[in-house]
């Protein structure tokens, strides 16, 4: 089962709960086998090594933490743009003559639906749509097919500068889509987490329900670090996803539709 591509709620519970519960275990299971005096002879030492990994790891989940977010946000900000650009296009199309002003509209619309209806649902898996390409190519074909007057040159490189932003915007979002994080890190984040809990089962501690309180506690809070770097790894395909709302809301404004 990939964790990114289910709910967040669903990802919460199996990232949370499970492994939080085979943690408060641990401590029980090790004391079932090695008596409380043995492992309190390795406290410090174990402290010691505990510190340093503890640290290195949590340097390690803060980094990916931060990565994926500015990503993510990022992924929001290429949208904001893109939609702003088309809202500009249909601005700038009344500049011109009926006929050519009319056919950039309608391609306009006709890319912000295809962006919709077949960008986001390609964009879960990865990849941009094919009928995306094709709407994007005909928004170019329609700001230069026609002849424009001498006055009017201005206003046209206007537009193809606007349409370039909303070209660059959907690459960047579908670039985006891939996700941040490699699978070499993946297994580094999760070994990580597991060998971080299962440390803290050797140490000595006389109140056995604290330790196993406290080794939850840290458990909880690992995957929970882990539950945020999973669910906004992919901004449109994860749990957290960036909506087409931006878009939409242009096509209503100007499209009539």
């Amino acid at each position: 089962m990939n964790l990114i591509d289910q709910s967040v709620w669903l990802s919460a519970f199996l990232l949370l709960v499970p492994p939080t519960l085979l943690a408060m275990a641990g401590p029980v299971i090790v004391r079932r086998f090695v008596k409380v005096q043995r492992l309190k002879i390795n406290n410090e030492v174990a402290g010691f090594k505990f510190a340093t990994v503890g640290v290195l790891y949590a340097v390690l989940l803060a980094f990916v933490v931060v990565v994926v977010w500015e990503k993510y946000n990022q992924a929001d900000a290429d949208v904001a743009h893109e939609a702003a650009a088309a809202a500009t296009v249909y601005r700038l199309s009344y500049g011109l003559d009926d006929q050519h002003g009319d056919a950039i509209r309608k391609a306009m619309g006709d890319y912000l639906d295809a962006a919709i209806k077949y960008d986001w649902p390609a964009m879960e898996h990865g990849k941009g749509s094919d009928a995306g390409s094709v709407a994007m190519n005909a928004l170019y074909q329609a700001v230069l097919k026609f002849h424009v007057q001498a006055s009017e040159n201005v206003l046209l490189a206007e537009l193809l500068h606007q349409v370039d932003t909303v070209s660059v915007s959907r690459r960047s979002r579908i670039v985006a889509a891939n996700g941040a994080v490699p699978d070499i890190l993946w297994m580094t984040l999760f070994g990580g987490a597991i060998l971080t809990v299962c440390f803290t089962f050797f140490f000595g501690v006389e109140n056995l329900r604290a330790q196993t309180l406290m080794t939850g506690a840290l458990a909880l809070l690992t995957f929970a670090g882990l539950l945020t770097v999973v669910a906004i790894d992919q901004p449109f395909g994860g749990g957290v996803r960036v909506p087409p709302d931006a878009l939409v809301t242009i096509r209503q404004d100007f499209g009539g539709r």
